[in-house]
This record gives C-alpha cells, structure tokens and sequence, in this order.
C-alpha cells in the first residue's frame, strides 16, 4: 500500500506531507483516511506544538480523486456516504485538534483542496499557487468549507463568485480577498512557515488551545450543513449529470449537461 502521508517531527514542529505528487495530492480515499490518522497522532503526541501540512511534488491538492469518484458514480449510496464521511472527518480533525495546523501552499489547490486549506488556522502561499473550487464544472459541489467557512473569509458575494465560476486566483488575489494570510516567493516558502511555527511556540499551549476552539464556535454551529451536504453529494454523484461533468474533465472536453 502505499505511503500517502509523511509524518515527521523536529523541534516540536510536526509536518504533514501529502505524498501522491504524480497524482497532484488528489484526494483518495485512503489520503483522506491516512491524514485523518496523522493529524490524530499529532495531537496526542506531547512533542508536537504545532502541525505544518504540505503537498509533495508541484501541487499542493488538486481535489478529489477523479478516478475514484468516477467508480463512485457507479457505484451504491452508500459506498458515495462512506467516502463523502471520511472527508468530513478529515476537516472536522483539522479544525478541532487543539494544536494550530499551518497550510504551506506550494502549487494548485482546488476543489476538495481548497476546502482542507479554508479548515486549517492559517495559510502561507508561494506565488505559484493557484485557488479555487472546481465542483459545478466537474459534476461535484462544494459542502465542507466553502458555505461553512469561505463565505465569512472573503465575504458572501465572492464566496458564490468563487463556487458559480470556478475560476483559479493567484495567491495574492486569495491575500487580497482574505481568503489566505501570506504569499512569499517559492523559495522562501518553507522558511516563511518555520518562522510562523516558531511564533506559535513561544506562545501558551493552552491559550492557544482554547483560542483556536472559540474560533471554531462558529464552524461547530454551521457543522449540520456539511452533514445536509453529505446527502446531497450522495445523490448528485449518483446522477448522469455528476458522471458527465467527471468524465468531460477526463477527456478534457467541454461537459454536455442536460437542463
């Protein structure tokens, strides 16, 4: 099997990494399962202050894996809830371990991506990254960040701006609309993200803590409507119309969606 998370620590900063570079860290469901796992460990482990989440290779997340959505599409129900409970799970980790996780933005993050970057505290970007949703032009739909988080972040008409069109920003449009903290040059990427850690790390584990957990209060309230959400990816990747937005983008063709 492989190896879908790299799990390091060193000076209590534990790094995360996404490692299916050839596959641009898409989503499958094992990633999904093994970075739920990592995060886990991390906040039981007594030398970690602070996590970093990375992506191997060129991307740092290019959203759902498509070859398996696809099988999910012809697959049953409950198959689809499994995977769209997992991914829940995984954002509900990031969020609610105590320790602050930190995205370091290397490359494309979109879609589901996108949706695990709005979940960690705080993100620094390289110039090269590029943000956005992708699920109307791909048979799919936001439901676990976009209407909980990035609404509040960048504000409600740019949130439906961001999901209608699915347009890629640069990182520093994403700045500018408050969507991330921080763009760097790509060679200073991983030194930006250090300095960051090490700030955290001189500060109360415990006001820290709870700090991240008041900041989460609203997240908590707006939590039933990833689960509303769940059933509706459930039934609309089981439609004709989900498929042909996944296999357009497969075949790198314009989708033919049916009114």
């Amino acid at each position: 099997m492989e190896t879908t998370v790299n799990y390091e620590v060193k000076d209590r900063i534990c790094t995360l990494t996404m490692n299916r570079p050839d596959k641009f860290n898409a989503l499958s469901l094992q990633l999904v399962r093994d970075l739920t796992s990592a995060l886990r460990r991390a906040e039981s482990d007594k030398l970690v202050g602070v996590v970093i989440l990375k992506g191997a290779g060129k991307a740092w997340c290019a959203g759902g894996d498509l070859e398996e959505l696809l099988t999910l599409t012809e697959g049953d129900a409950a198959d689809r809830r499994e995977y769209l409970l997992d991914f829940k799970a995984m954002i509900d980790t990031v969020r609610r371990i105590s320790k602050p996780v930190i995205a370091s933005i290397n490359g494309v993050c979109v879609g589901g991506g996108n949706e695990l970057n709005i979940a960690c505290d705080l993100t620094i970007a390289s110039e090269k990254a590029k943000f956005g949703q992708a699920g109307p032009r791909v048979g799919s739909m936001p439901a676990f960040g976009v209407p909980q988080t990035l609404q509040i972040l960048v504000g409600e008409k740019r949130s439906r701006e961001i999901t209608y069109l699915c347009k890629l920003y640069t990182a520093r449009e994403a700045e500018a609309m408050g969507w991330i903290n921080k763009v760097v040059p790509p060679e200073q990427l991983d030194k930006e993200v250090e300095i960051w850690a090490n700030e955290i790390l001189g500060k109360s584990p415990t006001a820290i803590a709870l700090g991240k957990r008041l900041h989460n209060v609203y997240y908590d309230m707006l939590s039933s409507s990833a689960e509303i959400g769940i059933e509706m990816l459930t039934f609309f990747w089981g439609t004709e119309e989900a498929k042909e937005g996944m296999l357009a983008f497969k075949e790198k063709r314009p989708p033919v969606f049916k009114p």
